[in-house]
C-alpha cells in the first residue's frame, strides 16, 4: 500500500476524487478484482444493528435503577464514565490482541463478555461491583465494534463504501433507538429488561456464524499499534472526536437547553429523539453523496453546516414549525462527518492497519465522549444557555479548516 501517494503537493478541485484513488494505488478493492460480497456485509450490520439494541436499552436502564436506588447524580455519571474508561483501555491493545488470537476470537468473546456482564448487573446492586462490570461492558462494546467497522470496511470497494457506511449508520441508529423503546415496555425493575438485554446481545451471533467464511482475518498479519496510527490521519481522528463530543454534549445538555428557553419537559425530552431521525433517515444519502464526490468535501460541507446548524439553534429554538426540520438536518450532518470518516479510512488503510485506524477511532471517540459534556457545560456556565451551541460551531468549524488545510495530507 502506497500512503505516501496522496500527499503529493498539487491543486486539488473540491469535486476531485483523483487524489483519494491515487492514494489507494494497488489495493484489491479499488482494482475491483471481485464482485462485493453483500451477504457478508449484511449479516454484519445486521449483527450490529440487532447488537445496538443492547446498548441502547442498556445506558437508560442503568441510570434509571441507581437513580431509584437513591445513588448520588455525580456517583451515577461517575459509575457511567466507567464505560468509556473501559472502551478507551481496550483500544489500547485491541489491534494486537485481535492479530494474536484472531478478529472472529475478538468478536464472539465481546458480544459473550458483554452478555454476561449484562445478566451480572441484573443480579446484584452493589455499586462497587458495578464499576467494574461497567468498565467491562465498554470492553466488550469495543472489541465489537472495532473489529466489525473493521470488516465492512474491508469487505466494502471503494465504489460503494460510501453507501456502506451510511446503510451501517442508519441500521445502528435505528438499532440504539429501538433500545429505550423497549425499556418503556419492560420498565427498569426485575429481570425482564437485563434478560432481554442479554438475550439480545447473544442473538446477534448466529448471523455472523452464516457468515464466518467470508469475514477477514488478521491474525498473521503485522501492524502498528494504536500510538503509531495516531499521527497518519489527523483529520479523520479529530472528525471521530468532535462527533462524540457532540453526541455526548446534546445527549446530556440539549435538554436542558430547552428548558432554560422555556419549553416543556416533553418537548425538551423529544428534541433528542427528533436529532436522531436525520441520523437515521439521512446518513445513506450522504454516504451515496460521498460515493459521487470528493469525501473530504463533503466531510467540510457536512461540518460547515453543522455549524450553521448550531449557530441558527438560538434562533429556533422557541420556534416549533423552524426547530423540527433544523434539528433533522442538523442531526444529520453531524453524523454524516463520522459516515463519511468511515469510508475515507477504509479508502486510505487496510489489513491490520485498518483494524488499527479502527481502534484509533474507537479511542477518539472515548476522548471526544468524555470531555464533551464538562467542556459544554462549563460554557453554559460562563455564557448561559448559548454556550452549548457556541461550543458545537466552534468544534465544527475547526474541523473544517482543518480538513481543508490538509485536504490531502490525512
Amino acid at each position: 500500500m502506497n500512503r505516501l501517494a496522496g500527499k503529493q503537493k498539487r491543486f486539488v478541485l473540491p469535486f476531485d476524487r483523483s487524489s483519494e484513488r491515487a492514494a489507494a494505488v494497488g489495493r484489491r478493492d479499488v482494482a475491483e478484482a471481485g464482485p462485493v460480497p453483500w451477504l457478508a456485509i449484511a449479516a454484519v450490520i445486521v449483527t450490529l444493528g440487532i447488537f445496538a439494541v443492547t446498548m441502547g436499552l442498556t445506558y437508560p436502564l442503568l441510570a434509571l435503577v441507581l437513580e431509584a436506588q437513591g445513588v448520588d447524580a455525580a456517583l451515577i455519571g461517575l459509575n457511567a464514565a466507567m464505560t468509556p474508561l473501559g472502551l478507551l483501555a481496550f483500544s489500547l491493545v485491541i489491534p494486537k490482541v485481535a492479530q494474536r488470537f484472531g478478529a472472529w476470537q475478538v468478536v464472539v468473546a465481546s458480544i459473550a463478555l458483554t452478555g454476561l456482564v449484562l445478566l451480572a448487573l441484573g443480579a446484584t446492586r452493589s455499586l462497587t461491583l458495578w464499576f467494574l462490570l461497567r468498565f467491562l461492558l465498554g470492553i466488550g462494546i469495543n472489541g465489537l465494534y472495532v473489529v466489525s467497522e473493521t470488516w465492512i470496511n474491508q469487505l466494502s470497494t471503494a465504489k460503494v463504501r460510501g453507501r456502506v457506511m451510511g446503510l451501517y449508520a442508519t441500521v445502528l441508529s435505528g438499532g440504539f433507538a429501538a433500545g429505550p423503546f423497549t425499556l418503556s415496555l419492560t420498565g427498569p425493575d426485575g429481570w425482564a429488561p437485563f434478560l432481554i438485554g442479554a438475550g439480545t446481545a447473544f442473538a446477534s451471533l448466529p448471523l455472523l456464524f452464516l457468515a464466518r467464511r467470508s469475514l477477514p482475518a488478521f491474525a498473521n498479519e503485522q501492524g502498528p499499534t494504536l500510538l503509531r496510527f495516531l499521527p497518519l490521519a489527523p483529520v479523520l481522528l479529530t472528525a471521530v472526536a468532535i462527533l462524540a463530543l457532540f453526541d455526548q454534549a446534546v445527549l446530556s445538555l440539549l435538554p436542558i437547553y430547552a428548558l432554560r428557553h422555556g419549553l416543556g419537559e416533553a418537548t425538551a425530552a423529544a428534541i433528542v429523539g427528533v436529532l436522531a431521525i436525520g441520523n437515521v433517515l439521512l446518513q445513506y444519502p450522504i454516504g451515496w453523496l460521498s460515493d459521487r464526490l470528493s469525501r473530504r468535501a463533503v466531510m467540510i460541507g457536512c461540518a460547515v453546516l453543522a455549524v450553521a446548524g448550531s449557530l441558527a439553534l438560538p434562533f429556533s429554538i422557541t420556534v416549533p414549525v423552524v426547530l423540527w426540520p433544523l434539528l433533522i438536518l442538523w442531526g444529520a450532518v453531524a453524523f454524516g462527518v463520522f459516515t463519511v470518516a468511515l469510508a475515507e479510512l477504509g479508502d486510505r488503510f487496510t489489513g491490520a492497519l485498518l483494524l488499527a485506524g479502527n481502534a484509533a477511532f474507537a479511542f477518539m471517540w472515548g476522548i471526544g465522549g468524555i470531555i464533551g459534556p464538562p467542556v459544554a457545560g462549563g460554557a453554559m456556565r460562563l455564557l448561559g444557555p448559548e454556550g452549548l451551541p457556541l461550543t458545537l460551531a466552534v468544534s465544527f468549524a475547526a474541523l473544517a479548516l482543518l480538513a481543508g488545510l490538509r485536504r490531502d495530507q490525512g
